[in-house]
């Protein structure tokens, strides 16, 4: 195979990677001052309701996106008693359109319904909101925001909304009370809970989209991430076999690098990179080599090799099913152990990729 047509085999396969990611679309919606921003910003990485780049789409919904991040919030701009109606109707209107969409990217795949817990009582809109959302097929996560206490309240909202599949109680950020002339500090609480029970819900499809979107300073967020690349992995470990399934002389193991090049790109957006074709082409061509030339080299299968006990004999032989998809996982495997040390070291961090790079060369010991 040449290097013009090996580089647009990884150039497809990194496109590929990012549009097969698509977009997850939550829809966030609650009276004015229940602490929805604070929440968004919480779960999702980048500030993503500090951005300014909401864009209205009628007088009470707006669209929060950034680039980027392969998620768009549907944020109600407040839930009033006073004209919730016209709100819950504008929601209805825009869910509509979505859903005929043909493209499924534009579709809702889940919403929150967040409820002041000082209120202690469910408003007749946000039941309302809740069974026009279970009309239309859209799961509902409630979240119980600045919660402190719960009193039976979860269970009152429970009640009240038995369409919800699940109410979480959250308090998005610390806050300090003070008890008897003691200041007591009540830290976060129930955001793990809430990523993971929203996870539930999306199709299997959004999933690499959603891990990408989440905040790496919360546990459930790095098992998700975890969980997601490892599955990647498993896909291009299972296309590998296939491709070995004719042993591949040891000289053409480049017919590998396309599945594996696509692997590496889905777990960096897994793992919370920009949706970017231009960032991820660097990642890769910076960690494996500069250029489809040494891509294709036998430097990679070598540094790869080295990590598999009892192949490395197989130079200058060739590559079955088997050695296929452990040179596969191993590189996977090299690259989310790189990737978790990074954000466990450093939660809630944007990735740096030099270091992850750097990394990513020393452990596979590339020349």
């Amino acid at each position: 195979m040449s290097t013009p047509e090996i580089q647009k085999q990884i150039d497809d396969a990194i496109k590929d990677a990012v549009k097969g990611s698509g977009k997850v679309n939550v829809i966030v919606a609650g009276k004015t001052g229940v602490g929805k921003s604070t929440l968004i910003n919480s779960v999702f990485r980048g500030e993503l309701a500090k951005t300014g780049s909401g864009q209205p789409v009628t007088q009470r919904i707006e669209e929060i996106s950034k680039e980027g991040h392969p998620i768009v919030i549907i944020d109600s701009k407040g839930l009033e008693l006073k004209d919730y109606e016209k709100i819950i109707s504008e929601l209805r209107d825009e869910i509509t359109e979505r859903s005929q969409h043909h493209d499924e990217n534009k579709h809702i795949h889940v919403a929150w319904i967040c409820i002041h817990e000082d209120g202690r009582r469910i408003e007749e809109a946000e039941q309302h909101l809740c069974e026009m959302l279970k009309e239309k097929g859209i799961p509902v996560i409630v979240a119980i925001t600045k919660s402190r206490s719960d009193n039976g309240f979860r269970e009152q909202v429970r009640a009240a909304l038995p369409s919800a599949k699940a109410v979480v109680s959250v308090r998005a950020i610390p806050e300090q009370i003070e008890d008897d002339g003691e200041v007591i500090t009540l830290k976060e609480k129930g955001i793990n809970e809430l990523i993971t029970e929203t996870a539930k819900l999306l199709p299997d499809a959004k999933q690499r989209a959603y891990a990408n979107a989440l905040n790496s300073r919360h546990t459930a967020s790095t098992k998700l991430k975890i969980e997601q690349a490892e599955r990647e992995v498993n896909i291009a470990a299972t296309a590998a076999a296939a491709a070995g399934a004719t042993p591949i002389p040891f000289a053409d193991a480049a017919l590998l690098v396309p599945i594996q090049v696509g692997m590496l790109a889905k777990i960096g957006i897994t793992f919370g990179m920009e949706t970017s074709t231009t960032a991820l082409t660097t990642l890769v061509t910076s960690a494996l080599g500069a250029g489809a030339a040494t891509l294709a080299g036998r430097t990679v299968v070598t540094g790869i090799l080295k990590m598999i006990p009892g192949v490395g004999t197989l130079a200058g032989g060739a590559i079955a099913a088997t050695t296929a998809a452990a040179l596969t996982k191993g590189l996977g495997a090299a690259y989310i152990s790189i990737l978790t040390s990074f954000i466990e070291k450093n939660p809630g961090k944007p990735l740096d990729m030099d270091l992850i790079t750097s990394e990513l060369k020393n452990k596979l010991s590339f020349s």
